[in-house]
């Protein structure tokens, strides 16, 4: 399959198979989507004390945006997958989930916190779509509200030719997932092949394909500068559990 329409079914994100297993697989790894949640809270607490309402860009299967909706008075979602979408307002009743691109969505309104995590930015196929995407976030910002952004790899961190593998087990169930990760000139291409066993419907198998541009630093930076934030860097190991080749922070702008 061409870069082109790899990157397009990234954008649409996982197949409905992936995505109906996606949290437990995160969480049999040690993954807590609930203190990820309290941490962000805590980052835009720090910087904007009074923040009541927040908006979860790229919320997937709507884990963080349960969390969130205990610690903020009013809570919304952007998604774009179909099938994740599903899974968040199973989740999620009352809260809106909108169908939306990060490149383009518009609410109409702005929130004190807007926050985009799972490395989704990273997947902008230029430093033009990252600067349209984080401008498009930063104009649901509200003036002195916060924008936090999690990063992709930086060049200098990638690991090429990285593999990794996890094991889940439970009654009935087996599932297997291997990733294999390569370069591609400025980009990543992340392959995920799953197994899956149960006793009932025998042993399925598909592959799954995930692209990020390895953007630097200095582009996140300028990206939030263009839309109008005053940025800094967390250099934190806040992903709770999780492989540490994952994201090497967390990107966190204040609206002027």
């Amino acid at each position: 399959m061409a870069f082109e329409q790899d990157r397009t079914q990234t954008h649409a994100g996982w197949s409905q198979d992936h995505t109906e297993i996606y949290d437990l697989v995160f969480r049999s790894r040690g993954k807590s989507f609930e203190a990820e949640a309290d941490d962000i809270a805590a980052h835009v607490r720090a910087r904007h004390p009074g923040a009541t309402t927040l908006l979860d860009v790229a919320s997937g299967t709507g884990s963080h945006l349960v969390r969130y909706a205990q610690l903020f008075e009013h809570v919304e979602g952007v998604e774009l997958a179909p099938a994740m979408r599903v899974v968040a307002q199973r989740k999620l009743p009352g809260v809106a989930v909108h169908a939306g691109d990060m490149r383009d969505f518009d609410l109409g309104r702005t929130f004190d916190a807007v926050v985009c995590l799972g490395n989704s930015v990273a997947c902008m196929a230029s430093t033009a779509e990252l600067d349209t995407a984080i401008a498009r976030m930063a104009a649901h910002v509200a003036p002195g509200g916060v924008l936090i952004v999690e990063p992709g790899w930086f060049p200098e961190q990638f690991l090429d030719g990285y593999v990794g593998g996890h094991l889940v087990r439970e009654p009935g169930r087996v599932i297997s997932r291997v990733t294999h990760s390569t370069r591609e000139g400025l980009a990543t291409r992340v392959e995920i092949r799953f197994t899956v066993a149960t006793s009932e419907g025998g042993i399925k198998e598909w592959t799954d394909y995930f692209y990020m541009n390895l953007f630097t630093r200095e582009e996140y930076t300028a990206a939030f500068e263009k839309a109008g934030c005053a940025v800094e860097f967390l250099d934190i190991p806040w992903r709770l559990g999780t492989d540490p080749h994952n994201a090497p922070g967390l990107f966190a702008g204040v609206r002027k």
